[in-house]
């Protein structure tokens, strides 16, 4: 994580912010489909500041520039912005938000810029409204003034295959899920969907790609009228198979003709439908871009919600919750042997081997596995106080040996045709500290908590995120993170709507039977060590005694299958029921991954000893 200086590059930056008549220029992470993970070509906020994490906001002004991000980065971002920046924590007391921070540079006669194809449309009216109240003006600049900065040096745009996930891995046709899509514009009394995220287009269209590293998505915009399917996409992507799929049913169009041709289907159905229908509108999700909102005609013709495909994608049907069960044995069967034998190599072999060193062999020990298709995410292999940056990632050069007397955290996941996994297991190979053991036994028991908690339906994950926090709450500890995330089905490792955490949008959306999401508790001490359990589960209906309400109770199965470090356990501080529960949970992950391990005696002593029951 080494600083990149970028004196050269705003320097050039704010000679074209003067060229464009922009004194305050806004330079976002997400690319035009507001993408969490994003193609390298899309990296402008990393390329000008040099923070390479994957959430934070940039702005620069003729004299300033300024990196707002949250809690996750604090420490990464302090490592890698030089001297130009100045880092805002998000969420901390009396540090202003980007927005807030943004319009303190404006008075009377400003214009701050950005590219609207990055910012949504609810997000650039009240960023205006805030810029107009200061006598300034938010304006929408047509070239990315990061790309001419980064001009001859800034990657290709990907062109990688499109493929069709088959029936037996979506369980659902495509036809089905257009069909049932329409019944919601039916509802809404809609003129139609003009869908721009990545992950939504590939569900809904029963479709893969790999234009995104980690994300099996592709580059493509989607339009679904009552009678019509369009999508937008490089047609050289496709192949007869994807012709054949989609059949007659579905119209391709390019890529890049998606704002003409809405353009002229808004102004078309607004003549058509004459003055009685003039208030049908289309819709399109909350996170659909400024520049699409406006293609479309703004206001009068969008309203924005939530995006149902979004909401029918999180709830998975069976063929995907049992893809889930399926990949999730596999994949704990691969971080298995991957923690046997890195034990073996520092202890017993006293090896020498880096961060990236354990990274690349988890990744060959999961490409052995059947139907794996690559990473979900960069690997965070973290030895001692790289286990305290949130989400490390080692670079070779520059990242450290794994010390078998320190902490080590593991955060990995991978994509395979029936499901996408996200693991952490942080574990010692040596004497741990007291203060280690006490934390790794507090995030424990938090975890178990969430795990085991029951609760009526239409209780969402922000009412349920201090039960992962109540044990380290008791000790005056916290972590910066949410408790909880969406999981993709051989799609993005982060999956809206649903979450576990403080957030306001977790308030709004309440969890669903076949919901996967995530249990990852943590305790972090910068400069020291940093702790994380990650476990998958799905949502499911559970009896109880008693039905308050007449309303269904919910709560979670597990689906990671992989062993607790009984190395940084502190059996003092469990209860004989939760002993218990870990005891029948290391049964679990015994009798599910010891076949994969019969002719590998080292594995299969090192799951032995550590699932061995209390």
């Amino acid at each position: 994580m080494e600083k990149v200086n970028t004196t050269e590059r705003l320097a050039e930056l704010r000679k074209l912010m003067k060229e464009h008549e922009v004194d305050v220029y806004m330079v976002p992470s997400e690319d035009s489909h507001q993408s969490e993970y994003i193609a390298p070509c899309d990296g402008r906020r990393e390329y000008i500041c040099g923070f390479s994490g994957s959430a934070g906001y940039a702005v620069i002004t003729q004299e300033k520039a300024a990196l707002a991000t949250d809690g996750r980065y604090f420490n990464q971002a302090e490592k890698q912005l030089d001297g130009n920046w100045e880092l805002l924590k998000q969420g901390l007391q009396d540090v202003p938000t980007i927005q807030e921070w943004t319009a303190d540079q404006v008075e009377t006669g400003k214009v701050v810029g950005v590219d609207p194809t990055v910012v949504t449309a609810a997000d650039a009216r009240k960023l205006a409204d805030k810029i107009k109240k200061k006598g300034g003006e938010y304006k929408a600049v047509k070239d990315n003034l990061v790309d001419l900065v980064w001009a001859q040096k800034r990657p290709s745009r990907p062109s990688e295959p499109v493929r069709v996930q088959q029936l037996e891995h979506s369980g659902k046709s495509f036809e089905e899920k257009i069909e049932d899509l329409r019944k919601e514009l039916e509802k809404r009394k809609s003129l139609g969907f003009v869908v721009s995220m990545l992950d939504e287009i590939a569900w809904l269209y029963n479709l893969r790609g790999n234009d995104i590293p980690y994300n099996p998505v592709f580059f493509s915009y989607a339009v679904v009228t009552p009678t019509e399917a369009t999508v937008y996409v490089d047609d050289s992507k496709l192949s007869q198979e994807i012709n054949d799929h989609l059949g007659d049913k579905v119209t391709i169009r390019p890529y890049e003709a998606i704002f003409a041709d809405i353009t002229e289907l808004s102004a078309n159905s607004a003549q058509t439908n004459g003055e009685t229908d003039k208030k049908l509108k289309f819709l399109t999700s909350t996170r659909a871009s400024w520049a699409l909102n406006q293609a479309l005609g703004g206001e009068d013709r969008v309203e924005e919600v939530r995006s149902p495909i979004a909401d029918a994608k999180a709830i998975k049907n069976d063929t995907e919750l049992e893809g889930m069960r399926q990949c999730h044995i596999r994949d704990g069967a691969a971080l298995i042997e991957y923690f046997a034998w890195l034990e073996d190599q520092l202890v017993s072999k006293k090896a020498t081997l880096d961060e990236v060193d354990g990274a690349d062999k988890l990744e060959a020990i999961r490409s052995k596995h059947d139907l794996f298709k690559g990473l979900s995410f960069d690997t965070i292999s973290s030895t001692g106080p790289n286990a305290a940056v949130i989400h490390y990632k080692p670079e070779k050069g520059i990242c450290s040996v794994i010390d078998p007397n320190a902490i080590y955290l593991c955060d990995s996941g991978a994509q395979y045709l029936d499901g996408t996994t996200d693991t952490t297991r942080t574990l010692h190979f040596g004497e741990p500290t007291e203060m280690e053991r006490k934390a790794y036994t507090l995030v424990l028991k938090g975890n178990i908590a969430l795990e085991r908690v029951r609760f009526p339906k239409g209780t969402t994950g922000f009412a349920l995120d201090t039960m992962a926090r109540q044990f380290l709450w008791a000790e005056g500890l916290d972590y910066r993170h949410g408790t909880g995330h969406g999981v993709g089905s051989f799609l993005n490792v982060h999956e809206g709507p649903i979450g576990i955490g403080t957030r306001v949008q977790y308030s709004e959306v309440s969890l669903s039977v076949g919901n996967v999401i995530s249990d990852e508790p943590g305790y972090y001490e910068d400069g020291k060590f940093g702790i994380r359990i990650e476990n998958m589960v799905m949502v499911k209906q559970v009896e109880t005694n008693h039905q308050f309400g007449d309303k269904p109770y919910l709560g979670f199965e597990r689906v990671t299958l992989v062993p607790h470090c009984r190395n940084l356990i502190d059996q003092a501080l469990l209860t004989d029921d939760e002993k218990k529960f870990i005891n029948e949970y290391h049964q679990e992950v015994f009798e599910k991954t010891s076949s994969f391990f019969k002719n590998d005696s080292l594995t299969m002593d090192w799951l032995k000893r550590e699932t061995n029951p209390y």
